[in-house]
């Protein structure tokens, strides 16, 4: 019979911020990792033009150079978890960071568009490996109170990478092969992240489960800093407990075997199935085919373009809403709220798409309800989409299971983007955008009903919590 779960100590606040500024500081370095997604994710969108140009591709063609950094990100987000369960948090990272500066090389100096495919496919490994691990990462070393807003640095730095993109694609528009400069310039953030893992330490909570206490130690007090060692070693007693717990119930059992076992089920479900119903949602697909959307609803091509700056900014302005906010009403309501505010916008959207005409006061209607969803989404479901994987699941599996996690996201969103323009033909823009109402709406419930409730809690209470009911 197994003995019942040790008790586990209460979780160490941090009394001022003082003392959060060395886990600020190592969380910004890993954010890079999400800089890097959104840049390599939005920098295709002007490069190519020239690209096609360049190369003279097909539609067909142009599809495959667009969709393979999906492909990549797959794999990445596949691979990565297992890896870092066994070797560790940051080797992981600075081997995404050399995947990235590789990346940025070989599309930078592509001589032909089969090499270019490949480039992306490279790129999208590193994507696929940050998406699952920068979360991960910044959730094990960041203090309970703090960890959702810490943890949010991941989204709002995809969002200022996406904005870095469109701002670099606008910049080098009239350079001479210029989609060229576009990619080359994503190695220098590349080698900054990758120099700056080096110089982080490695996640404590995964160097107590391997029994490496001392340096699990000193990995802690450089992150809380020196001046309260009580604390500390409360913290460092209540890892070592739960990762010893885990190692004793998980040793014998194959990682990907132990995801699908009764007691982990329902936070694979929370964690896999905010992944599927987020993207379901169509949040990729207006930020993807923004323009194609606002010239249906009957903008002209350079207000349709003008609109879809607007979505931009609006992302990058309401994330740090989100990450302000995720730590101070949880992350289940903000998600609810969020899932039911986008199924508004979109049932919105819908009807002013069915009201059909080429008004202009239609159209910009149709454009403030892209605006709200986009809002909604920026200040909830983007920022607990990670935020919410990375805390849910058990130490010893914790990056196997992201690997489940993100792999589902990447080819939710691979599909969606895929099936959204022959939706759109068939269903027209009002069905296209009910269906996806309809998703919020599912959103909504599985958030109250599937979800659990995670603020201010430690990793190790989430983890005894969730375990032993």
């Amino acid at each position: 019979m197994a003995s019942p779960p040790a008790p586990v100590a209460p979780p160490v606040a941090h009394r001022d911020s003082g003392s959060l500024r060395p886990v600020i500081g190592v969380a910004l370095v890993a954010a890079l990792g999400g800089l890097l997604f959104g840049y390599d994710t939005g920098v295709i969108s002007g490069a190519l033009l020239t690209i096609e140009s360049d190369f003279g591709l097909t539609p067909l063609s142009s599809g495959v150079v667009v969709s393979s950094i999906l492909v990549g990100a797959m794999i990445g987000a596949a691979g990565a978890g297992n890896l870092a369960d066994r070797h560790g948090r940051r080797p992981v990272l600075v081997t995404a960071a050399a995947i990235f500066t590789l990346g940025a090389a070989m599309a930078s100096f592509a001589p032909s568009a089969a090499i270019l495919t490949a480039a992306r496919v490279v790129l999208g490994l590193g994507i696929g490996v940050a998406s699952n691990l920068v979360p991960v990462f910044i959730a094990e070393i960041a203090p309970p109170l703090y960890r959702g807003r810490l943890v949010g640095l991941n989204q709002l730095m995809i969002t200022l990478g996406i904005v870095l993109a469109y701002v670099s694609n606008y910049a080098l528009e009239h350079v001479n092969h210029s989609w060229r400069w576009m990619f080359g310039i994503a190695a220098v953030p590349a080698v900054l992240f990758g120099a700056g893992m080096l110089a982080m330490p490695e996640s404590p909570r995964w160097l107590a489960l391997r029994g490496h206490t001392e340096r699990a130690r000193a990995a802690l007090t450089r992150l809380r800093g020196p001046d309260d060692p009580a604390a500390v070693e409360a913290e460092l007693a209540e890892a070592a407990t739960r990762a010893g717990d885990t190692a004793e119930r998980t040793a014998r059992k194959n990682r990907w075997r132990t995801l699908t076992s009764r007691s982990v089920r329902p936070m694979i479900v929370a964690g896999v199935g905010l992944q599927i119903l987020g993207q379901a949602s169509g949040v990729n697909t207006v930020i993807y085919y923004a323009p194609k959307i606002f010239e249906s609803s009957g903008l002209g091509s350079s207000s349709s373009i003008l609109a879809t700056v607007g979505v931009g900014v609006v992302n990058l302005v309401m994330t740090p809403v989100g990450m302000v906010t995720v730590d101070r009403i949880g992350r289940t309501k903000l998600l609810a709220l969020g899932a039911f505010t986008m199924t508004l916008a979109l049932a919105g959207l819908a009807a002013t798409l069915a009201a059909g005409g080429q008004h202009s006061s239609v159209a910009w209607l149709a454009v403030a309800f892209v605006i709200l969803f986009i809002a909604a989404v920026a200040t909830t479901l983007n920022v607990v989409v990670f935020i919410i994987p990375s805390e849910l699941y058990p130490l010893r599996i914790r990056g196997t299971a992201m690997s489940a996690t993100m792999f589902s996201n990447w080819t939710m969103n691979f599909l969606v983007s895929l099936t959204f323009l022959t939706l759109l033909d068939t269903l027209g823009g009002a069905g296209t955008f009910t269906l996806y109402a309809a998703v919020c709406a599912l959103l909504t419930v599985f958030a109250l009903r599937c979800v659990p409730e995670t603020r201010g809690k430690s990793l190790e209470q989430i983890e005894q919590e969730l375990l032993t009911k």
